[in-house]
């Protein structure tokens, strides 16, 4: 083998394996997406916040949630590092634009994910603010339980009550189900399951489970919005 073809394979390699990380990273934050999502709906129960705040009480202290966080740190680090990597790759691979007779046929979101991707970091950084440095004590609020730690359905139920806040919130939301719905197909696809059989169930699946999460998480801050104003 030529030394111009062993570099293009050491490439070809690099990029393939940077998007098998990206996606298992990508495929395991949409399944912590899911027991977020579960949590956050204790917040529509009333119970003054009881089964919120124990769930929250629960994932702050337990020590496999916390062995579990560094995970889930690292995988959205990966996964928004690796994102942007493959992106200028990209842009640098294409560096003139399409003329009007020779335009991609790439969808729409996927041509945009890298706009819809920092949407969603810039939302992880606002929920981290409110919530996770909150817990670790880098932020103070009023509303504490259990001597100095965090009432956070006092938290939530103050920033949902904010209007302002909750059309954002809303708004970032939706954007996440455009991105998730788009990633979850392109997951799966970089992991090699694209097949005649396979890809229709699992477009079918990217599409219930984007609005799902789209759904399940804009219910809280109507919720509040509407019947706890």
């Amino acid at each position: 083998m030529q030394k111009s073809d062993c570099m293009k394979s050491i490439l070809n390699y690099s990029s393939l394996s940077k998007k098998y990380i990206m996606a298992l990273a990508g495929v395991f934050l949409m399944s912590f997406l899911v027991i977020h999502l579960a949590i956050n709906l204790c917040l529509l129960r009333d119970d003054g916040g009881e089964w919120f705040n124990a769930a929250a009480h629960f994932m702050g202290t337990n020590y496999i949630i916390k062995f579990f966080e560094i995970f889930l740190f690292a995988g959205i680090i990966i996964h928004v590092l690796i994102g942007v990597v493959l992106q200028v790759k990209n842009w640098m691979s294409r560096p003139v634009a399409y003329k009007s007779g020779n335009k991609s046929t790439t969808s729409f979101f996927s041509k945009y994910m890298i706009y819809t991707g920092a949407v969603v970091f810039i939302f992880f950084i606002i929920h981290f603010m409110n919530f996770y440095f909150m817990k670790m004590g880098w932020v103070e609020t009023t509303f504490k339980i259990r001597g100095e730690e965090p009432n956070f359905y006092l938290v939530a139920q103050a920033l949902f009550s904010n209007t302002n806040y909750s059309i954002l919130y809303i708004v970032l939301i939706t954007i996440l189900g455009f991105h998730l719905n788009h990633a979850f197909q392109s997951a799966f696809q970089s992991l090699g399951i694209n097949h005649p059989t396979y890809t229709p169930f699992i477009k079918t699946f990217a599409t219930f489970y984007s609005i799902l999460i789209v759904v399940g998480f804009n219910i809280i801050p109507l919720f509040f919005l509407f019947f706890k104003a």
